[in-house]
């Protein structure tokens, strides 16, 4: 976007004005600039001793990052198919939005070629998870945290992926996205309070709806730690919690679906911790994608 110095200088020198109304018609006006605008912001946040000032500095900052956030999370949104890391990376970039997204996709690449090269199509469903847990959980050591810790760093792909530490929603995410790539058939359900995965043997069967009978799943997988259930275990959980609509509970999730859930959690974290503006803006990203479902 052109520029010009004039109007920005001036602009700029109106950011500690303390007329609230001048003050929002030149954020608006610094906001419209776009990206371009946060080095010039930058630059004047370090040479202002004025703490007030700084903190306009810093809101209208992230300001421009939410807004071109908001933008690509709407493209993510109605992609033809939304790639679940990429969704990952744009819920981490509310945070950090300055982070490496190709530093990302590095480390999930040498991640995959470490569990490929174990692989092979000779492998039972039991066989390949536990393959694929060696190496997760063992060798890069992955470790999940509670979702009760609501401790939002980890919920951040980027900081799971330096600490190796997460949540069920973070780990999950890694997890299933690996998975795709290694095309094995691991899928989210939606089994109630729970963020948990299932080895389904046949998609296809699971999909079509004039095939009788329940999907063909082989176990589930907690994605926390990797422990395996059976389909028995989850019955006696979900007749213990009162739940009816087994079918219901089966399907795969889609990735707009899992990041959805995801900001959820996020969500609560914030409040939990009286952080109520992070809350709001990250609602406005879960109402882009119910919007984008109709």
């Amino acid at each position: 976007m052109n520029m010009p110095n004039n109007e920005i200088a001036a602009l700029l020198r109106l950011i500690d004005d303390p007329d609230d109304e001048i003050y929002s018609t030149v954020a608006s006006r610094l906001i419209d600039y776009g990206r371009d605008i946060i080095p010039r912001l930058e630059q004047l946040w370090e040479v202002t001793l004025d703490e007030t000032v700084q903190d306009r500095i810093e809101s209208l900052i992230h300001r421009v990052h939410f807004e071109n956030l908001q933008k690509d999370f709407m493209n993510w949104c109605n992609a033809d198919k939304p790639d679940l890391l990429t969704g990952a990376i744009l819920v981490a970039q509310y945070q950090y939005p300055e982070l490496n997204k190709q530093n990302i996709l590095n480390q999930f690449e040498q991640i995959r070629r470490n569990i490929w090269l174990e692989l092979n199509n000779y492998l039972s469903p039991v066989e390949q998870v536990s393959v694929f847990n060696s190496i997760f959980y063992k060798f890069y050591k992955f470790h999940g945290h509670e979702l009760t810790e609501r401790e939002s760093k980890f919920f951040y792909i980027n900081h799971v992926l330096e600490s190796k530490q997460g949540n069920a929603y973070s780990l999950g995410v890694l997890f299933l996205a690996l998975y795709e790539v290694l095309d094995v058939p691991i899928f989210a359900v939606n089994v109630p309070r729970q963020f948990i995965f299932a080895y389904i043997d046949t998609v296809h069967d699971l999909l079509n709806k004039n095939n009788e009978g329940e999907p063909q799943i082989q176990f589930f997988i907690d994605p926390a730690n990797g422990l395996i259930y059976s389909l028995k275990d989850v019955d006696t959980y979900l007749k213990k919690i009162n739940a009816t609509e087994k079918d219901e509970y089966f399907i795969p999730i889609l990735p707009k679906k899992i990041i959805y859930k995801m900001i959820e959690e996020l969500c609560l974290c914030y409040r939990y911790r009286k952080e109520e503006i992070k809350a709001d803006e990250l609602q406005q990203l879960m109402r882009m994608i119910r919007d984008s479902d109709h």
